[in-house]
């Protein structure tokens, strides 16, 4: 079967293209022997099927992180390249462009965003770059799908260029790049669109904060208030409707005092299922991935996708930059960051962008510690939202303030270097609802997938172990930690295990205990700081290695002592 790679910068609309070339029936793979992913689907040309692999976007050829060596080694296993190019940035595409024409692989060049040339007044002879490039050139519009039938049908003029010249220096390769760039390209006066505005205030030093303050604000309004409407008026009534009279059934017939109902249904609360405390594999088992949980994660990938098809992320990692260099780290640590807000296991992922060893445990242990997923931040919100938004954010600003105190400590202690922020800007555009929508249905997917398994099995192992009474020899270790230090009853020692297996678990196995808003509050934080779940766990014992786990698994358990114990003082 043919292999076609599909190469370029980051932010010239890779993803888009991909998914209009192959459909949303893609799958997503590790390259042997790393942690880099790239995506596979595949394309038909005319009778025979071909496999697009869509390789980690990279600016060079010459790797300065892993996930551009990846790229480089997957080009040697491709019979043919789709070099996707920013029509807008020429300057900056091209000298990857020279890179891959050097490399003896056939090409041929899709000049997406085409739309946008006429919206800036650039004007791009084609003909004439594909004369000066020697392989084709395909202008397409990879998120409405302008050009891509013909992209595809040209696919079997990909060559290998009748000349192929080799620059003795970066130096002289960009050089051809301003000669190329000159005899193809010519502004236009164009009148300065709103658009353009927003884009100068999004980097500007006060006007961008600003900004940055209100998408965030925005974000975190959309996700609950979409979220709680899901709950509200789709999750819990399916539940009540449809599963809740089947479980009252099951429940009769295994009898309440027997091992299954304790397994299956688990407590019932005054005669009737309580899905946030009876604690049953079917009951909460269920309930908390699928009602409680997967609403929140929807909300928040669909902003996710918003903002990175739009072209905001970006600028907020140019924007964060200043900041994050006093953590030992660099703008675009942010995306991973923000990533972790949905979930910690991609978000861990994604830290292999970032180019410095110091950089990525830095990053990986800060999420891992102060940045709280979608799933623990929906049962935060629902359970000490209860006693006053001002608890949780109490909560937040803790989690905040911890992110920059050891960020701060961490840049201190971790040698190594952090090098300086290379971005591409792109201009804002409007995205696509089907791509937004495709990328939801893969993230939502593989976090269902992952973490409905864990949390059945979770609810399993707790209702046998704390049958055999390991919970409560737990407690009696634990109490002088959690009441001396903690001020929390012994009991929260139960949930405070289980956040190992799954946060959002342990948060819903507080509800019963009757804490107090203080409580709630210390209880809350520790969980989110202590330890993170065993699947972001094992993301990060592959990211870091062993010894570099073992000092983030230390910097966790310091943290959250530290801050249970000031909180404990000061509230």
């Amino acid at each position: 079967m043919m292999r076609i790679l599909l190469v370029g910068n980051p932010n010239v609309g890779k993803s888009a293209l991909f998914s209009r070339l192959t459909g949303i029936r893609v799958t997503i793979s590790n390259y042997p022997g790393t942690t880099v992913e790239f995506t596979k689907g595949h394309i038909k040309l005319g009778e025979e099927q071909a496999e697009l692999i869509d390789i980690p976007g990279s600016y060079t050829l010459e790797p300065s992180s892993r996930a551009e060596e990846v790229a480089v080694e997957m080009l040697k296993e491709g019979d043919l390249a789709i070099n996707v190019v920013d029509a807008t940035n020429l300057e900056r595409n091209l000298n990857l462009t020279l890179q891959l024409l050097e490399r003896g692989i056939p090409v041929i060049v899709a000049l997406n965003m085409w739309d946008d040339t006429r919206h800036r007044g650039i004007s791009v002879d084609t003909t004439r770059l594909e004369e000066l490039l020697g392989v084709p050139v395909v202008p397409t519009v990879g998120i409405t799908g302008q050009g891509v039938s013909d992209l595809v049908s040209r696919l079997p003029e990909a060559r290998i260029p009748a000349e192929v010249r080799t620059y003795a220096s970066g130096d002289e390769r960009w050089a051809r790049v301003g000669d190329i760039v000159g005899q193809v390209q010519t502004l236009s006066h164009r009148h300065h669109t709103w658009t353009d505005a927003l884009e100068d205030a999004s980097s500007h030093r006060l006007g961008g904060i600003v900004i940055a303050l209100l998408v965030l604000f925005g974000t975190f309004w959309f996700v609950r208030l979409v979220g709680e409407a899901i709950i509200d008026h789709v999750a819990e009534p399916l539940f009540e409707w449809l599963w809740t009279p089947l479980l009252m059934r099951l429940s009769v017939a295994l009898g309440p005092e027997t091992f299954w109902h304790s397994a299956l249904i688990g407590r019932l609360i005054e005669g009737q299922i309580d899905y946030l405390q009876s604690f049953g594999m079917l009951s909460t088992g269920l309930f908390i991935p699928l009602a409680a949980v997967a609403p929140y994660i929807i909300s928040f990938y669909l902003a996710l996708g918003f903002l990175e098809d739009v072209g905001y992320l970006p600028r907020l990692a140019v924007l964060m930059d200043t900041l994050l260099h006093r953590l030992g780290l660099h703008g675009y640590a942010s995306i991973p960051t923000i990533l972790g807000l949905g979930c910690n296991v991609p978000a861990v992922m994604a830290t292999r962008i970032l180019e410095s060893r110091k950089e990525r445990f830095i990053a990986a242990t800060l999420i891992s510690i102060a940045v709280p997923c979608a799933v623990l931040q929906a049962m935060i919100i629902g359970l000490v939202g209860q006693q006053g938004m001002g608890y949780v954010g109490i909560i937040y600003g803790s989690l905040f303030m911890s992110w920059v105190v050891i960020g701060m400590v961490l840049n201190r202690l971790v040698k190594g270097f952090t090098p300086e922020l290379l971005i591409e800007i792109p201009p804002y555009r409007l995205p696509s609802g089907r791509v937004i929508i495709e990328k939801l249905w893969l993230r939502l997917s593989g976090v269902v997938k992952h973490a409905l398994p864990i949390i059945l099995v979770t609810v399993l192992v707790v209702n046998v172990l704390y049958n055999f009474g390991l919970f409560d020899a737990l407690a009696s270790i634990a109490a002088p930690v959690l009441t001396g230090l903690w001020g929390l009853p012994k009991e929260t020692v139960v949930a405070i295990v289980i956040g190992f297996l799954r946060k959002d678990a342990a948060m819903g196995m507080l509800a019963p205990l009757a804490l107090t808003a203080k409580q709630l509050v210390i209880s809350s934080t520790v969980l989110a700081m202590f330890f993170p779940c065993v699947a972001t766990f094992v993301v990060l014992a592959r990211e870091l290695g062993a010894r570099d786990v073992l000092k983030a698994v230390a910097v966790m358990l310091v943290a959250a002592l530290i801050v249970g114990s000031l909180q404990n003082l000061i509230l």
